[in-house]
């Protein structure tokens, strides 16, 4: 297969799956591991897609959120190891805020034998957490179409009132230099309001975020602690700035 066409098929299975890894690119293509990559190096320096540790991504405008039906389909398993991690966290008696991400989501059945109690602003998390009889309050506010979140003022005033023991919550990017980021302003607004009512913070990010940024700044990266399963180049500069917890399956 000549470069040009390894690159249109590249691009032609990310633009089907959103995101693809380097080793279903080698058996696709009969290219070694090395051909690939420098493929992948070139289609991101022209901008058509995102590096990713192990493949690469879907490149997307910094703004465009994608839906809570397309996040809950990705990286399930990542995001699985994830939340049960952060359930481990979660101490008897505590008062916790879950934002409205997929990775929090993924916490809940862990948490279900917890005497705790639960606020949320996610819409979608209700079910779950009544499903597993988890004392739980929810935000008050305007409720987002994409993503299920309860955003606007009436939430961050309703948001006021609550102290947490610790927070769990999502974001769409993570730099170094650009710290926490997702694409919508309302939803930033919430997250960086639970970071300064939170007595313990944390981030829960699978790999597919790193080096990734996004609209909307939430925090920088000393803010809050970072679950995930990223292992990649940057692990060692996030390690000097917060405290980072590394699962793997």
């Amino acid at each position: 297969m000549l470069t040009p066409e390894r690159h249109q098929f590249i691009l032609e299975l990310l633009h089907q799956q959103h995101t693809v890894k380097l080793k279903e690119l080698v058996e696709h293509t009969g290219a070694s591991e090395s051909t690939i990559r420098r493929d992948l190096d070139q289609l991101e320096h022209l901008g058509e897609l995102r590096r990713v540790h192990g493949g690469a991504s879907l490149r997307r405008p910094a703004s465009e959120e994608p839906s809570m039906g397309e996040k809950i389909s990705k990286h399930q398993p990542e995001k699985t190891l994830i939340a049960k991690a952060a359930a481990q966290l979660v101490q008897d008696g505590e008062s916790i805020f879950l934002d409205a991400g997929t990775t929090t989501y993924e916490m809940i059945p862990f948490l279900s034998e917890k005497k705790i109690t639960v606020v949320t602003n996610g819409f979608h998390h209700l079910d779950a957490l009544t499903n597993h009889r988890i004392s739980t309050y929810v935000l008050g506010g305007f409720v987002k179409e994409r993503t299920r979140a309860v955003v606007g003022a009436s939430a961050l005033q309703n948001l006021s009132q609550y102290r947490f023991d610790q927070c769990f919550m999502g974001a769409n990017g993570v730099s170094l230099e650009d710290g926490y980021t997702t694409p919508d302003p309302e939803e930033a607004a919430i997250k960086k309001a639970t970071l300064s009512l939170s007595q313990k913070r944390h981030m829960l990010v699978d790999d597919s975020k790193f080096n990734e940024v996004t609209f909307s700044h939430i925090a920088s990266i000393t803010e809050a602690n970072i679950i995930t399963n990223y292992e990649g180049p940057l692990l060692n500069e996030i390690k000097d700035k917060t405290n980072i917890k590394v699962v793997s399956s």
